[in-house]
């Protein structure tokens, strides 16, 4: 390849002789001026795999634009328009902005990027920007081909941008551009494309899974047809399946101008994939002929540009053509055939993870959205017959790579991307369970993929919306709750799993807004479950994703006044989506009394990197190190490990301590599993830090009170040592509204349906003598140790929350800090509180509840209780190390306590006041 700049003149298209050169003649000589066009001759040397066209050296249409000194290049110069030149991005104006001229030795595909960044103008505008769509945009013409629109600038720092993969002809050609306003231009790169290497295992692999010979293979096969058929009289189905017959059968109005880009059209898309399965389902030629026509020529002409995250756009074209060309695949002609799998190839070598697809794994990230499981997945089984190799390559990814991986995470019912992310990526790889089911009537995913709706349900608060996990946007305005929704994965699971419960949950979420997906899997049969109150209210989460959901009830709504709380920690961390959070603490009593204050709105940005993501953002442990590095970020937080990379597989991730987020000690529920009073969760998070921390437990003891006035109370224990006293140690919670202050620690508050709520924190340890108290409140909550991150413009509350830390005033390697929480109704008043010592810890009392843990646990020596409440105590023993334990009075045994591994928790009522013992057998 040779590319070579030129002078250039005004290009007008004119058939047959050099037109460039007679408008240039025609110029110069009838009007008598001067060309338009600056005269800056140069060669570019291409003897590299990249080749920079400098925007200094193209012809510039000296009438629109500008060069212009700018120091934040590495040229120091960029091309602008000028003041008051108007953009021409949409063909407003004939004449490009700049053109280069490129000389191509091999035809073929070439990667395009762009180096671009914005000037006052243009950074106003992407400041105030608040989705992908509001992006900046240049217009691009390749020689003869048509023009299309690309991203130059995101709404967010990142000058270089991906054009996309264009085919270029041998010899000489133009490349003509027309700038935004706001835009400064530095230079285009252009490079060989090349596809993804295959790795040598998916070359070799022989799937073990297989397309039948019949037809259909999507959604349904030869053998469940007659099932859905059915299905489409009964009740459930019948309104939805008529009113799609009728949509079905009115004619799609589609034209187009073969020489203009043709955006992606989504309901050309709903109508073809609703046609189709009308076909499917009636046999009707006509309307099955139609879906097809109108995919042929669709595909044929349809541009996707190089939007943010358009993959998934440009996905569901791929996937739609393919439910055509296997539900009327009786009705394709051969060369219909060659057609739309030449242009379905074309469309997916444009895919994120590119054709092959192997560009990045289908384990996180992108990769584990819909490009795999759903697109290329329907793509290869739809073409199998014609091109076997691209089913060969999904599947390896899918059944080599994806299902083993998961079959090890989904020990924990919960996804590591939190919240949003995880039920968007989740629903994904549901596609990819069902297809291969209802393809073959074999699961080839594990069983524990059925138990993830747990997640969803558990992270449920009493007003609606959810606890915070991972980057999303499950965000309320305050005392305006609402019941956050995914009905896809919702829809997936109850089908999947036949959960009547999920199917409750399922309706409560609402329309699906996929009618051919609703009537290809609904089951009308099973009666859904609308209530929540047959679960337990405790969930822990096991091994893999440490933590632990515990609640007072399943009343949810404006009206409920239920508690929920959520401690985190143990298990592994998986990066990109996931938060810098082990440890951390979430409460909500008619709002969220403890929690986190990150906003995510761009992926990557300094505050996104430094704040949102990390540990600050969440009520957890601090432990500042003046000598740590974060990896992207100049912020040091003093949180734990900050971990961007996922791991490949089970084996990487158990054995690289990189991944490693803390281990679970200890779990337990009681006395009764379903309605426990307390709920027990001990983890330490020692590997989720750096090596600054040489030690550090936390214990989390939830007590369900079962009263109106103090509904719930939680204890909170941090046991840390760091490797030396200089490392300062911040015992840091979160809120919403301003907290008042108080002599022993804070009183937080919220408030749901006019109802007020309060937390009265206790600090028991350190003394009030010995610790500092601190509330960094609005903008300074994100004033990180003297680094100011600017929050995104929002009106939710995180965007002004209140940071309160408590610290030792002398610096010591080791710190206990002994908390109790308190969620009281209004202006009643918290239980009494009261604290003494034992032989092996602390001894907490709260009203009639008696709460015992050790400063080194598990405990294996006698201890003794003083219980001074009249009547009938609660008491729960904390950090007991397994086996048999008596509890004695006055030299009598009065209980004898069974101490399972795990648990390493006792629990026993007292009758009356005295003094006991505790004795390991």
């Amino acid at each position: 390849m040779n590319l070579t700049t030129k002078n250039k003149y005004v290009h007008i298209p004119i058939k047959g002789i050099n037109r460039r050169w007679v408008i240039s003649f025609l110029l110069i000589t009838l009007c008598g001026i001067c060309s338009i066009w600056a005269q800056t001759k140069s060669t570019i040397d291409l003897r590299a795999q990249s080749y920079k066209l400098d925007s200094r050296k193209a012809d510039v249409n000296s009438e629109t634009v500008v060069i212009v000194t700018d120091d934040r290049l590495e040229s120091k110069q960029s091309i602008t328009l000028k003041k008051g030149i108007s953009e021409a991005v949409n063909g407003e104006r004939q004449v490009a902005d700049m053109i280069f001229t490129v000389n191509v030795r091999q035809a073929g595909h070439y990667l395009i990027h762009t180096y671009a960044v914005t000037d006052e103008e243009g950074a106003a505008l992407m400041k105030k920007a608040k989705t992908k769509f509001e992006s900046l945009f240049m217009r691009m013409q390749i020689g003869e081909n048509r023009a299309t629109k690309r991203v130059v600038y995101v709404p967010w720092n990142r000058p270089k941008q991906q054009t996309g993969i264009f085919y270029l002809d041998s010899g000489e050609q133009d490349i003509r551009v027309w700038l935004p306003r706001g835009v400064r231009l530095e230079y285009m790169e252009i490079q060989p494309y090349v596809p993804p290497r295959v790795p040598q295992a998916a070359a070799d692999y022989e799937p073990r899974v297989k397309p039948p010979a019949s037809r259909p293979r999507l959604w349904v096969n030869a053998e469940s047809l007659p099932l859905v058929r059915e299905n489409l009289l009964k009740d459930e189905n019948r309104t939805t399946w008529e009113k799609l017959k009728k949509e079905a059968i009115v004619p799609f109005g589609f034209s187009f101008n073969s020489e203009e880009e043709i955006s992606y059209n989504v309901d050309l898309e709903k109508a073809v994939e609703k046609k189709a399965f009308y076909y499917l389902m009636t046999g009707e030629k006509e309307i099955g002929r139609e879906a097809i026509d109108l995919t042929v020529s669709y595909l044929a002409n349809v541009e996707f540009g190089n939007l943010l995250d358009i993959t998934r756009e440009l996905g569901r074209a791929i996937y739609t053509a393919s439910l055509v060309y296997d539900w009327t695949y009786d009705l394709l002609t051969t060369a219909e055939k060659e057609t739309m799998i030449k242009n379905l190839m074309r469309l997916a070598m444009d895919m994120e993870i590119g054709w092959p697809p192997f560009r990045t794994k289908i384990l996180n990230g992108h990769g584990n959205e819909a490009m795999v499981n759903r697109d290329f997945l329907a793509m290869s089984i739809a073409i199998y017959d014609e091109d076997p190799i691209p089913y060969q390559y999904v599947s390896y990814a899918i059944l080599e790579e994806l299902v083993p991986m998961r079959k090890f995470e989904y020990q924990s019912p919960r996804h590591n991307q939190g919240i949003g992310y995880g039920a968007y990526r989740f629903a994904w790889e549901m596609h990819a369970a069902w297809l291969y089911y209802r393809m073959t009537g074999e699961m080839v995913f594990d069983d524990n993929l059925k138990n993830l709706s747990d997640f969803w349900l558990y992270m449920r608060t009493p007003g609606g919306e959810m606890l915070r996990d991972g980057d999303g946007f499950t965000s309320g305005r305050p005392d305006q709750p609402y019941y956050w929704k995914s009905p896809l994965v919702m829809f997936l699971m109850y089908t999947y799993s036949k959960d009547p419960i999920v199917k409750g949950e399922f309706l409560r979420h609402g329309n699906l807004n996929n009618p051919v997906l609703y009537l290809l899997l609904n089951d009308p049969d099973l009666q859904a479950e609308p209530s929540l109150q047959s679960l337990p209210l405790t969930k822990d989460f096991g091994p893999i994703l440490g933590s632990m959901v515990a609640r007072t009830g399943w009343n949810i709504g404006p009206d409920s006044d239920d508690v929920v709380a959520e401690i985190k920690g143990g298990g592994y961390h998986f990066g990109n989506h996931q938060h810098a959070d082990a440890g951390s603490l979430q409460i909500y009593y008619r709002g969220f009394q403890v929690g986190d204050i990150g906003l995510y709105r761009f992926y990557g940005t300094p505050y996104d990197m430094g704040f949102n993501k990390r540990s600050v953002a969440h009520s957890m442990m601090l432990a500042v190190d003046p000598k740590e590095l974060f990896y992207r970020s100049e912020v040091n937080d003093g949180g734990t490990r900050f971990n961007q990379r996922a791991p490949v597989s089970p084996q990487q991730i158990q054995s690289d301590p990189w991944f490693h987020n803390g281990s679970v000690l200890a779990t337990d529920v009681g006395p009764t599993k379903e309605k426990p009073f307390y709920s027990y969760f001990s983890v330490d998070l020692k590997s989720a830090y750096t090596d600054k921390v040489k030690h550090y437990v936390r214990d989390f003891c939830f007590l369900n009170l079962d009263r109106q006035d103090v509904p719930a109370a939680i204890i909170l224990i941090d046991n840390i040592e760091t490797k030396n006293e200089e490392i300062a140690k911040y015992w840091q919670i979160n809120t919403h509204h301003l907290p008042e202050v108080t002599d022993d620690g804070f009183v937080i508050h919220n408030k749901l349906g006019g109802r007020v709520g309060k937390t009265y924190v206790t600090i028991l340890n350190p003394d009030s003598q010995s610790y500092t108290k601190e509330v960094w409140s609005d903008s300074l909550a994100t004033n990180v140790f003297g680094v100011a991150l600017e929050v995104p413009e929002t009106n939710y509350p995180e965007g002004k929350g209140h940071r309160l830390m408590v610290s030792y005033k002398k610096p010591n390697k080791n710190n206990q800090f002994v908390t109790v929480f308190q969620m009281v109704d209004g202006n009643k008043s918290p239980l009494p509180l009261t604290r003494t010592t034992n032989e092996e810890g602390e001894v907490i009392n709260i009203g009639a509840n008696t709460i015992v843990f050790a400063a080194q646990h598990p405990v294996k020596k006698p201890f003794s209780i003083l219980v001074e409440h009249e009547g009938i105590t609660k008491v729960v023993l904390m950090g007991l190390k397994e086996g048999k334990w008596e509890i004695r009075k006055a030299g009598h045994i009065i209980q004898n306590i069974d101490v399972r591994g795990k648990e390493h928790t006792g629990y026993t009522e007292m009758t009356e006041p005295g003094n006991y013992f505790v004795t390991p057998k």
